[in-house]
Formats: structure tokens, C-alpha cells, sequence
């Protein structure tokens, strides 16, 4: 029996949209199995070891992003049904969170605002473009929110989409470790902190803490993309610039 070449094998796979599912599927069990055998290391962070093995066998197999993506598409369509679920643990938590509606709004628009300015002002100070510097603005915004963000305020919302990401994953690595350098403990502060900075990502990483950390992670998250949205175009004009 003959033997066809890897290449050819490679393109009649490509060919199915499942392709990209599967991989992906694939690629983020094995990340969660290494971050299970790392002990929850944050650097072990299964989003960010899942996209590094994505990016590399798209880069090894010469397959474009939306190729890869008629299948992946699955998964991108799984985030509505995730998000509206997060309310499920909230809902556990109201009691909590009417007692705190004082501090969670200072908190919130506190957090937004910064995460706003510093990244304009940071890179403003790095002589980056007005375009840039509106890519920029929304990064603590989960993904679909600040890219329409950035289109709507002059940025580029494929560079968004990338910061956003990598905000994400900073926070969930570096996130918890920071908190506890500021003696903050409480799970509820803890987690509304990772949903304002570091969006989904943050939130999923602050579910692995505890339901009530993800709770106020996923209450922070949404509430923060509400808030950037009304925000961020009413002040860009004299922010970006």
C-alpha cells in the first residue's frame, strides 16, 4: 500500500471546516493538562499555551487564519451561550453585590478610566500614532465590545483585537500575584478587579479561584464593556490624539 505525502494528507484535512474545531479543541486540552500538571501555574495559563500552539502549527503548515477559522467559528459562536451563563453564578451572589453597590461603582469607573488613560498616555508618551493610540484605548474590553470601539473611534480593530488578548492573558497571569502584593483578599475585590482589567480571560482565571471571585469577575467584565462603550467615544476626541 502506498504511502501519500504528509502535504498532500495536509490539504485533503484542510478541506474540512471540523479542522479547525478539532485542533482547537485539541490544542486547549493539552494546555489545560499542562496547566493542571504545573500546578496552576499562571505562566502555564491555557490560553496563552493553547494560542502558542495554534499560531505554531498554522506557521508550520503555511494554513491561513481563515481557513483555520471556517472551523473555529464553533467555538467563537459558543461565546454568547458562555457569557449569558456567567449570570448563573451572579445571580448566587446578589445579595452580595447590592451590599456593595457604593464600592462597585467607584470601583468600576475608577477602573475604567485608568485603563483608558494610562494605556493613551503611555503610548502617546511613545510618540505612537492617533491610530494606535485608539487601538489601544478599549484593551481592557473583552474582544467583539473594544473592536467595535476602535473602528468607531479611528483605531484598527484587528491590532485591538491582539492587545486585547494580551492584556487579557497578562492579567490572568500577573493578576492574582499583584492583589496579594496590595493585601487585597477579599474573593468579591479580587475578582471584580480581574474583570475590569483583564476582561474574559481575567474571569475565567478567577473562576478557577472560586465561583464567588468568578461571580465578580463576570459582573465586573460586563459592566465594564457597558461603561467603555458609552465612555470612550465621548472623550476620544480630546484623548487621542
Amino acid at each position: 500500500m502506498s504511502t501519500q505525502p504528509f502535504g498532500e494528507i495536509w490539504v485533503y484535512l484542510s478541506a474540512s471546516p471540523l479542522l479547525g474545531l478539532t485542533v482547537t479543541l485539541l490544542a486547549y486540552q493539552a494546555a489545560h493538562a499542562l496547566y493542571q500538571r504545573s500546578g496552576a501555574h499562571p505562566l502555564a495559563n491555557p490560553v496563552l499555551v493553547a494560542v502558542a500552539i495554534l499560531v505554531g502549527l498554522l506557521q508550520l503548515t503555511a494554513t491561513s487564519y481563515e481557513t483555520y477559522f471556517a472551523g473555529a467559528q464553533f467555538v467563537h459562536f459558543l461565546l454568547g451561550p458562555a457569557t449569558v451563563a456567567l449570570a448563573v453564578p451572579l445571580y448566587t451572589q446578589f445579595r452580595r453585590v447590592r451590599s456593595l453597590l457604593l464600592p462597585i461603582s467607584a470601583g468600576l469607573l475608577a477602573g475604567s478610566a485608568t485603563a483608558i488613560a494610562s494605556a493613551v498616555l503611555i503610548a502617546r508618551l511613545l510618540d505612537a500614532s492617533p491610530a494606535t493610540q485608539a487601538s489601544l484605548a478599549p484593551k481592557s474590553v473583552t474582544t467583539p465590545i473594544a473592536m467595535g470601539i476602535a473602528e468607531r473611534i479611528g483605531g484598527l480593530p484587528s491590532l485591538t483585537a491582539v492587545l486585547v488578548i494580551c492584556t487579557g492573558v497578562l492579567g490572568a497571569i500577573a493578576g492574582g500575584k499583584v492583589l496579594s502584593l496590595a493585601r487585597v483578599h477579599d474573593p468579591a475585590v479580587r475578582g471584580f478587579a480581574l474583570g475590569v482589567a483583564a476582561h474574559g480571560i481575567g474571569t475565567a482565571r478567577a473562576f478557577q479561584v472560586s465561583e464567588q471571585t468568578g461571580a465578580f469577575a463576570a459582573l465586573a467584565m460586563g459592566l465594564n464593556g457597558l461603561l467603555t462603550a458609552l465612555l470612550l467615544p465621548a472623550i476620544a476626541g480630546w484623548l487621542v490624539k
